[in-house]
C-alpha cells in the first residue's frame, strides 16, 4: 500500500511520532529514553500552537504515522525545521526528499528568509538530502546529551532568491 502524507494533526500523532524518534534513534544511533522527552516536550509545545506559518507533514502508511517533519516559526524572517524522520522501511523511495522539499516550498511561500536545523554528526543520509537542498554546515557543539557524547550540528538554508518549485539535486 502506498504512504500518503497529511497536515492534520490527530489523536495518537504525537506518541507516534515520539515513540518512533525513541525507537529508531536508540537502535540506529544508541541514544537513551532522554531524546524521547527532547522530541517531546518541543512537540507538544507545537501542538497547542496555533500558527498558520507552521506546519506538520507525517507520513502514513495503513492508519500508522511512518515518518514527519516540521517547520516551526523561530522569528518573522527564520524557521527551524524539526522532527524530521523516515521509518527504515519506507526509506530509499523518495519520501525524505518529498518531505523536505514540500517544507522548503512552505517556508518560501510564508516568506522566511533563512531556514536552520539541528542534527547529529554521524547522519550522513540526511545530511546528503539537506545539501542537496542548500543547507550548509554553520556551526557545531559536542556535549553528553542522550546517553552519550555527540556532536551537535547546526545547518542553514538562505531562501533569498529561491522560488517555490521542484529543488534540484
Amino acid at each position: 500500500m502506498a504512504s500518503k502524507l497529511r497536515n492534520e494533526l490527530k489523536v495518537g500523532d504525537l506518541g507516534s511520532i515520539i515513540y518512533l524518534h525513541g525507537i529508531l534513534y536508540a537502535k540506529e544511533y544508541g541514544y537513551d529514553y532522554t531524546f524521547e522527552a527532547y522530541v517531546a516536550e518541543p512537540l507538544g509545545e507545537f501542538a497547542k500552537r496555533s500558527n498558520v506559518r507552521e506546519r506538520i507533514w507525517l507520513v502514513e502508511q495503513n492508519d500508522r504515522v511512518l515518518g514527519s517533519i516540521a517547520l516551526c516559526e523561530v522569528s518573522k524572517s527564520e524557521a527551524q525545521l524539526r522532527w524530521f524522520l523516515v521509518s527504515p522501511e519506507l526509506r530509499g523511495h523518495g519520501i525524505g526528499r518529498r518531505l523536505v522539499e514540500a517544507l522548503v516550498n512552505f517556508a518560501i511561500e510564508q516568506g522566511y528568509k533563512s531556514i536552520s536545523l539541528w542534527t547529529v554528526k554521524g547522519l550522513d543520509a540526511a545530511k546528503t538530502l539537506y545539501a542537496s537542498f542548500g543547507f550548509t554546515l554553520a556551526e557545531g557543539v559536542e556535549h553528553f546529551i542522550w546517553g552519550g557524547i555527540h556532536i551537535e550540528q547546526k545547518y542553514t538554508l538562505e531562501l533569498t532568491g529561491k522560488t517555490v518549485g521542484h529543488q534540484e539535486n
